[in-house]
């Protein structure tokens, strides 16, 4: 059987991206289960081989279907862009046009069908928008590309799966883009998210206030107007769904597992116990795109890029997420 190609965009040179994605790209598990195709800078690749003690060589091709990936080979669509000396842990406008020509280069690819999935290493927001393009984060830029109006973060971890009504926006902006059709909609996808990943999900749905309001005692009525008829018309579609509950209790129950997924209502609410859960393992699944895309859980590190002490069990992750994926459609 011909294992599925995954495109393994390097994200921002200047981060521990280009360490986590050779790290990941030689891990026997992930080379058990697909074939990945780097989509960066060979010679970037090269420095962090050196950087983290592995031996394997760069392997340049013009298109996914030439990569002969495995032990002690890496493929890489090379698209250059980083200048040999750029320096590590650094803000720069030339990493962020590269890390941008990457995810622009693997949608291509993935929506011409040439790879079956996307697997993202992380990219810096501020070196993204230093560069000129004006996007919170991969979900939205992937959007963009695809041609997609909405879609939904998902993360998971081994005990937890979080989706997202709202992701990169300010508390107040989160708490006013709630509107029923947008919860009803979250649901809905991540719904069938996991159904096609072979689960009948119990689905649990956040409350915004504490207390899940306590019958208006916090806030100004959101879980009322803005929540509940979303819940409301997913059940009537017959998914397995409860809510608003106290967001606090909510993920107890789940991590118990008493539900298969938690709708969050802004990043911070469905990140924060997802990373205490883990941080190093966790996974960012972008749901309701055409084309799969999976990615680490964490940034760029500039603290500690270019030394070697980078954990690539997320990027790891990520990929065997990728491929399973890819493997249910």
């Amino acid at each position: 059987m011909t294992l599925p190609l995954i495109a393994v965009t390097m994200g921002d040179a200047a981060g521990v991206g280009p360490e986590v994605t050779v790290a990941a790209c030689l891990d026997p598990e992930v080379l058990a289960r697909c074939r990945p195709v780097v989509i960066g800078d060979a010679g970037r690749l090269r420095q962090a081989l050196t950087i983290m003690g592995l031996a394997a060589d760069v392997d340049v091709v013009a298109e996914p279907a030439q990569a002969e990936p495995g032990p002690g080979h890496i493929a890489v669509v090379d698209l250059g862009g980083v200048p040999d000396n750029l320096p590590w842990g650094q803000l720069s406008a030339a990493a962020g046009e590269a890390a941008y020509r990457y995810i622009e280069r693997a949608a291509t690819l993935a929506s011409a069908r040439q790879v079956a999935a996307i697997c993202t290493a992380p990219i810096n927001k501020a070196a993204i928008k230093l560069a000129g393009h004006n996007f919170p984060g991969h979900t939205e830029l992937l959007a963009h590309l695809t041609g997609t109006p909405e879609v939904s973060m998902m993360l998971a971890t081994d005990q937890l799966r979080v989706i997202h009504v709202t992701t990169h926006v300010g508390l107040a902006d989160a708490i006013a883009q709630l509107e029923p059709g947008r919860v009803y909609r979250t649901i809905k996808r991540g719904h069938e998210a996991l159904a096609r990943a072979g689960l009948t999900p119990r689905i649990g749905v956040c409350a915004v206030n504490p207390h899940a309001g306590e019958n208006g005692l916090f806030g100004h009525g959101e879980e009322e107007r803005q929540i509940a008829p979303g819940v409301a018309q997913a059940e009537a579609d017959g998914i397995d769904v409860k809510g608003p509950l106290p967001a606090d209790s909510l993920f107890y129950l789940a991590v118990r597992g008493d539900f298969d997924l938690v709708v969050a209502m802004y990043h911070d609410q469905g990140h924060c116990p997802i990373k205490v859960l883990g941080f190093e393992a966790g996974v960012n699944i972008t749901v309701g795109l055409p084309v799969i895309r999976t990615s680490v859980d964490h940034g760029t590190a500039f603290d500690i890029a270019g030394r070697g002490l980078v954990n690539p069990s997320s990027m790891i992750e990520a990929m065997r997420q990728a491929t399973l994926l890819a493997a249910a459609v």
